[in-house]
């Protein structure tokens, strides 16, 4: 029980700090504009991993408490590998799309305002250049269910003349604004249970 009693303080100082980056970035969030460039930052991904980061918080200090005891009856650790099962049935998937969507999309750059008719793709500092009458078709790919933790994770893949294929992911910004200005590109829309790129 020595752990708990150096973990604790550790834990409380880290939520602490975490509440006060998340409340400044909040009010700061009040008095700047609306911004046309998105990348992969703090706030979106908190907004993604919030539930399923919850979950596990929740659940895996209950779960730790268990392995500590020396002594499980049966039915004990029945309940414990349930416990188990729904914490990382729920999580997981949102965990590893998230960081496979991270992983696509940590050097991308969007440029996107609907109003000025603005569409540019940014990998690293690099522009891949192409027009919106380039664009061969758009596929986008979106969760079946919208009550499961991984439902906000869907992507858009733009299909060049030129053959190459350009992923944007909802890691980035929320996609239905910019179907929407893609609107007079052929979109083939598919539904899945899980957004796997």
């Amino acid at each position: 029980m020595k752990i708990f009693q150096i973990l604790r303080p550790l834990l409380e100082i880290g939520v602490v700090v975490f509440a006060i980056v998340f409340g400044l970035r909040f009010i700061t969030s009040f008095f700047s504009q609306k911004s046309k460039v998105y990348r992969p930052t703090f706030l979106r991904q908190f907004y993604l991993l919030f539930w399923p980061l919850l979950c596990l918080g929740v659940g895996l200090p209950n779960m730790g408490f268990y392995f500590y005891t020396t002594h499980l009856a049966p039915h004990e650790a029945v309940l414990l590998l349930a416990l188990a099962a729904v914490l990382l049935g729920f999580s997981m998937p949102a965990l590893l799309l998230h960081a496979q969507y991270y992983a696509r999309n940590l050097h991308t750059t969007l440029v996107f305002d609907p109003k000025d008719n603005r569409l540019e793709v940014y990998e690293g500092r690099v522009r891949i250049p192409f027009r919106q009458s380039e664009l061969v078709r758009v596929e986008r790919v979106t969760c079946k269910s919208k009550r499961l933790f991984w439902s906000n994770y869907d992507f858009l893949r733009l299909h060049l003349r030129t053959g190459e294929v350009l992923t944007l992911t909802s890691l980035l910004l929320n996609l239905a604004p910019l179907t929407e200005f893609l609107r007079n590109t052929p979109l083939e829309h598919r539904q899945r249970w899980f957004c796997w790129t």
